[in-house]
């Protein structure tokens, strides 16, 4: 029966004899729901998808691989960083790279092992790919032409083979000695899903990255999300077809490899990787060229699609959705777009979750933004959502302001070796601190602000304490202070009032305090807007800086 309402779907989905029942189950000490019928394992998601067999998985550049064939290259992949580079459960693989098949061929493998994938920032200067090696001990770490020097410097301090991506591709595409003829002899050693399975770092408040440490069980979560869209979908009498998706986001992040990369392979889709730096024409002519389908896009990228000008030269007839994430994105960026590629306006939603979460907390659909323009949505299946009063208080009712907490299977096993940061941000009860601030009214998520600080620049976050530390050991530097300023395209910027001694005044300027920065933080974060003085910042009675009249002091 094809369903009318959001409730009959859901029913007809979750319920006792649909596709995807949920019941309630101790999830680490916590009652919460869960699909029933789940992988309990990325192997076993990996295994699973032998089913799709000659369909397209992954396209990068003159690379195509099949199904079969991407699951005999990571079977060959796995095998070797278990036989000739000890890799075992538990073990740390990092991968430090740009967007490639070799990048996701790597996760898998590791998966499949029972070992953690560590995704590190591919704009990280060379001491922080210094600082994220020491944090993670990786036994193998796979890098880019490109990145190779940072990570043999970390491995010779810190142990740990260093394979280039050329050497992974050539492990994965040579035969072994007595491999199988259909190459799937995947390793077999127990795993467990709640078991660690990706390390993601983030931005850290305290000036450091922390690394959010998924499990199997977060990954498939998030997976199964996806798959559970399809199924409402088909509930309502839309079944799914196979389809292309572009992924130009960086898989160091949630939004290419949790929400990308790994729940295409359970649906059997094809994801076509772009690479290089990010430019509007030749990502349109890769949508026009592979019959692109489905593009996940961060605010920057969309705007600069919208500022791009005439669209009708390309051939843009197969693109059907276009969501948007990692960012807020205005009212005013989404209409733009709804003009500009009128065939994704029904499609057009928003999300917000951060790294803790796995995957999106809420969603927004086209219809939901056409009835409130400024909300993020609700939230999506087996997650909660609820707001607390800022002071730890308890709850809140709709409509008033606090910190917004997201509880549920997504949610992260915590930070890598950090056990007090894991404490102040989720509780006792399994409630994720997100640190932002929000209102919640009948369901609908509506953003008030965002972590306090942070400056969100093209889908990054950037903590003004990293930036301060890293300037503060300038020794003519006494105090700095970063901070955000709206840029057009951009969404922010990063600022930085530095208070110089005196004598260093007229010698050190933004230039040489740019060069200071690059030896220490990813290039990223360095600002691009600088005053320079020698007069202290402005404070308040309790001795903090007033961030908000930092801008004052540009003009």
């Amino acid at each position: 029966m094809v369903a009318t309402t959001k409730q009959e779907a859901f029913a007809q989905v979750t319920g006792p004899g649909g596709p995807m029942p949920v019941q309630i189950e101790d999830v680490r000490g916590h009652r919460l729901p869960v699909f029933a019928d789940r992988a309990r394992s990325l192997r076993e998601v990996l295994a699973a998808s032998a089913r799709h067999g000659e369909a397209e998985y992954l396209v990068c550049g003159d690379l195509r691989l099949t199904y079969t064939e991407h699951l005999r290259r990571v079977a060959r992949l796995a095998e070797a960083l278990r036989a000739d580079h000890g890799v075992g459960p538990g073990d740390r693989v990092a991968v430090l790279s740009a967007n490639n098949a070799e990048w996701i061929m790597t996760f898998w493998a590791a998966s499949a092992l029972g070992a953690i994938t560590v995704g590190m920032n591919a704009f990280w200067s060379p001491a922080e790919v210094d600082y994220g090696t020491e944090r993670t001990t990786p036994t193998v770490i796979v890098a880019d032409g490109k990145r190779l020097p940072a990570a043999r410097q970390a491995a010779a301090a810190h142990g740990g083979t260093v394979l280039s991506i050329d050497q992974i591709a050539a492990l994965a595409g040579t035969p072994r000695v007595g491999e199988p003829e259909a190459g799937y002899a995947l390793p077999e050693t127990p795993i467990d899903e709640d078991d660690p399975a990706v390390i993601i770092f983030t931005s850290g408040t305290s000036g450091r990255p922390k690394g959010a440490t998924h499990s199997h069980r977060n990954v498939i979560a998030a997976t199964d999300y996806f798959r559970y869209n399809d199924e409402m979908a088909a509930a309502f009498g839309r079944p799914r077809t196979l389809s292309r998706y572009l992924m130009t986001s960086p898989l160091f992040h949630i939004a290419a490899l949790h929400n990308l990369a790994a729940p295409r392979l359970v649906a059997g889709d094809t994801v076509v990787i772009y690479t290089g730096r990010f430019d509007v024409d030749t990502v349109l002519r890769l949508i026009e060229r592979e019959r692109i389908e489905s593009w996940g896009a961060v605010p920057t990228m969309a705007t600069r699609l919208v500022q791009h000008g005439d669209l009708s030269g390309y051939d843009l007839s197969s693109l059907k959705i276009l969501s948007l994430g990692a960012a807020p994105s205005s009212a005013e960026l989404k209409a733009a777009l709804r003009e500009k590629i009128p065939a994704v306006a029904g499609t057009l939603g928003t999300n917000y979750g951060q790294t803790e979460c796995s995957t999106a907390a809420v969603f927004a659909t086209a219809a939901d933004l056409a009835e409130r323009p400024d909300t993020v949505g609700t939230p999506i299946v087996n997650v909660e959502v609820a707001i607390r009063d800022e002071d730890g208080g308890g709850w809140l009712p709709d409509g008033e302001e606090g910190e917004i907490c997201v509880r549920g299977a997504t949610v992260m096993l915590g930070y890598w070796n950090d056990p007090v940061a894991t404490a102040e941000t989720i509780d006792e009860d399994g409630w994720l601190a997100t640190g932002d601030i929000g209102v919640m009214d009948q369901g609908y998520l509506t953003i008030a602000s965002r972590r306090s600080d942070l400056i969100l620049r093209g889908g990054e976050n950037i903590y003004p304490s990293e930036v301060e530390n890293a300037l503060d050991e300038h020794p003519e530097v006494i105090e700095s202070a970063v901070f955000g300023i709206p840029h057009p395209e951009l969404g922010e910027e990063v600022a930085a009032v530095v208070v110089l001694r005196a004598d260093a005044a007229e010698a050190v300027g933004g230039e040489e305090l740019c060069a200071h920065l690059r030896e220490r933080i990813g290039g990223y974060k360095i600002p691009t807007v600088w005053r320079t003085t020698t007069a202290e910042l402005p404070r308040n009675a309790t001795g903090k800086v007033i961030r908000h009249d930092l801008a004052d002091l540009l003009d």
